[in-house]
């Protein structure tokens, strides 16, 4: 009953090493995205998606190489991808209205 085990894991392993590599190349995609743009809403929801992918994949590097602390980095790093997007989008934000007030007061308040 029990002799399928290692067959299971090297499958898993199969699957989680597979799992990785759609993982980088969709994490180069969402890059290109965050380069490219066009939009600055663009870049912040691609931002956010690598920092997503990230740590997808570093909790399948826990599962995979049996781990435990790694599942904390993965709960820090998404604290830290959260806090990043939101002061991404604040930036933004401040820009944007910034340069809405400029025109406002340039062509007299259309």
């Amino acid at each position: 009953m029990f002799s399928n085990i290692p067959v299971l894991e090297r499958l898993y392993h199969g699957l989680f090493i597979v799992l990785l590599v759609i993982l980088a190349l969709l994490f180069f995609a969402c890059l290109i995205r965050a380069v490219v743009g066009p939009r600055m809403a663009d870049r912040i929801v691609a931002v956010n998606m690598m920092g997503t992918m990230v740590i997808v994949a570093i909790a399948i590097l826990a599962v995979m190489l049996k781990e435990g602390y790694l599942v904390d980095i993965c709960l820090i790093y998404a604290m830290i991808s959260f806090l990043a997007v939101i002061i991404l989008t604040k930036v933004y934000m401040g820009v944007h209205f910034e340069k809405q007030d400029e025109e406002e007061n340039r062509y007299g308040g259309r």
